[in-house]
């Protein structure tokens, strides 16, 4: 497995966000994480990342992520494109993009990235020396996905990369994570529109109140009558 999470705990002070949680993902798999405002979604990522402490195994290539700083968990391999997107606003599309490869010291490789990721986003290099404040909700969130890929990871972490996007730049986002994925990238999406989700994953985990619910192959969920009724809005 590339990741492996087993009886994973996390608080806020002492609000227990996350209680037992177990979780896997091999490499190139795309798994999708469901779930409620307030369920841990973004906990769960932050966790991961190591911008938040946890209790539990926390295990990626076989070896602990405990010992490492968020920093460091860049440099082996896993890059979170987190919610809201913390993106630089007076700073060009190209220098945002740029951030993300600031570990790197590998030039050649950074410019095929680049090259990369203005093939998944063509409209980020017509606009790479725009100022990315001026840029709309759907363009801001090609820029944060674009620099986490600028990290060259091996696990990329999205959170919520659906909010307050435009119907039609939701569809060009979520195609181009599927493209992501198809490119050998593992990917560990948090998500709120599951039916969205549910499309382009391989397995998806269900949180409710800090503990996983559900989970299993897309397929399987898809026709379990619980994520029908509360997530699909299907009776």
């Amino acid at each position: 497995m590339l990741l492996e999470i087993e009886h994973m705990s996390a608080s806020y002070g002492k609000a227990l966000a996350l209680e037992d949680v177990s979780l896997n993902i091999a490499p190139g798999e795309f798994v999708a994480v469901l779930g409620p405002n307030g369920a841990g979604k973004s906990t769960l990522l932050k966790c991961i990342s190591r911008m938040l402490e946890a209790n539990g195994k926390l295990d990626f290539e076989g070896a602990s992520l405990h010992p490492f700083a968020a920093h460091q968990v860049v440099g082996r391999g896993i890059c979170h494109c987190p919610e809201g997107r913390r993106l630089f606003p007076e700073l060009t599309v190209l220098k945002n993009l740029m951030l993300g490869a600031y570990l790197r010291d590998d030039a050649d490789a950074v410019a095929k990235d680049l090259e990369r990721v203005y093939a998944l986003f063509p409209i980020l290099r017509d606009r790479a020396a725009q100022m990315v404040s001026t840029l709309s909700g759907g363009q801001q969130q090609m820029v944060a996905i674009g620099r986490a890929l600028m990290g060259a990871p091996k696990l990329l972490l999205l959170d919520e990369p659906s909010v307050g996007i435009a119907h039609r730049l939701k569809h060009e986002i979520f195609d181009a994570i599927r493209q992501i994925r198809d490119g050998g990238v593992a990917i560990l999406m948090a998500e709120q529109d599951a039916l969205s989700a549910l499309r382009i994953a391989d397995r998806a985990y269900v949180l409710e109140h800090g503990h996983v619910a559900r989970h299993g192959p897309v397929a399987e969920l898809s026709q379990d009558d619980h994520i029908r009724q509360i997530y699909l809005g299907v009776a």
